[in-house]
């Protein structure tokens, strides 16, 4: 948790730019996807560029798509989309049907901090969920979107940043970063005799249960789930699902894993250096994929000052899943 409160941002496309046990989700191995799910309609499309920029498009116009249709450009060898509720960052060029024009883009600046889940952008564009299902990291995927493979709101929201109000669109999606859901690996043995016990969804949302007892002195930590990937290093921002309940209220005062506005959970990068001491010391040595417990007293937390939700001389107890990691450098830069 942030020193000051959190701000969980979900991308979404504004004007001329895409504003940046073990649960499933976490592996291709079983994840069965056609290349080109119409060779006919996506012999039409043409994609060319390098995968680091914006594509460039060349497409027989009018281009007409009666149905959606997607088609593989690249492959790419990286984490597979398995759930649309996995976050991840997408880079994405929106082209009218009609002309072949460019209408909406990303910045294509290398960011890979912002995270969201897919399925926001299949609630906008229901063509993408198909197109997006078992892709993997580093992919180039073509779309052909029909009349229906844009949400009418969707529609009328993006007219104003040029979006036609009728007919078909071409959309290339770069898929740049893709995480799993939730932490995922070997489940740990902690004895847990007066300390918060961590039960979780099948989709691997954690719930919180504190015990009447008195909450101990220091700081606990307990990893969970000993994720299989690299430790955190100290350059790093570590990409961060959390839960936060104080020990007195039993209360969720913050939480990573509740919706904002309609719009799916995300994670957040989170710099180490910008969190309390006790949420600090929880990541230390820890490996990508974890799950980790800490119980942090007052003076490792927000002490007499408290914060909003939180009352001074709280401890705190956070159930944090380590998702990936980016450089803390790109956070901070924001």
């Amino acid at each position: 948790m942030r020193r000051t409160t959190a701000v969980l941002s979900i991308a979404a496309l504004v004007g001329l730019g895409l504003v940046g046990c073990a649960p499933a989700g976490t592996a291709a191995a079983d994840c069965d996807r056609v290349a080109d799910s119409d060779p006919e309609t996506m012999s039409l499309v043409g994609v060319s560029g390098d995968l680091a920029s914006a594509p460039q498009l060349d497409v027989r116009t009018p281009f007409v798509a009666e149905n959606d249709a997607y088609a593989d450009i690249e492959h790419g060898d990286g984490m597979a989309i398995t759930h649309l509720d996995q976050p991840g960052v997408l880079d994405i060029s929106l082209f009218d049907g009609e002309t072949g024009s460019k209408l909406l883009g990303t910045a294509y600046d290398g960011d890979l901090s912002s995270f969201s889940a897919f399925s926001g952008w299949t609630q906008q564009f229901p063509a993408f969920e198909d197109a997006l299902m078992c892709a993997t990291e580093g992919s180039r995927i073509a779309v052909a979107i029909s009349q229906d493979g844009i949400a009418e709101e969707a529609r009328a929201y993006y007219e104003q940043a040029g979006l036609p109000a009728e007919g078909s669109l071409v959309a290339v999606i770069d898929v740049r970063k893709v995480l799993p859901r939730a932490a995922s690996g070997q489940v740990q043995f902690n004895a847990g005799l007066g300390l918060p016990s961590v039960v979780r969804t099948p989709d691997g949302v954690p719930g919180i249960i504190v015990p009447d007892a008195d909450p101990p002195k220091d700081v606990v930590v307990q990893t969970l789930i000993k994720g299989d990937g690299p430790a955190l290093g100290a350059d790093e921002a570590p990409v961060v699902h959390y839960t936060g309940v104080t020990w007195a209220e039993r209360e969720v005062f913050d939480s990573t894993w509740q919706a904002q506005e309609g719009m799916p959970a995300s994670p957040v990068a989170i710099p180490q250096d910008e969190v309390v001491p006790g949420f600090a010391k929880a990541l230390e040595g820890q490996t990508v994929g974890s799950q980790v417990m800490v119980v942090i007293p007052p003076d490792q937390g927000y002490g007499e000052e408290g914060r909003t939700g939180i009352p001074a001389n709280s401890t705190l107890v956070f159930v944090i899943d380590i998702l990936g990691t980016v450089s803390a450098d790109t956070v901070a830069a924001q």
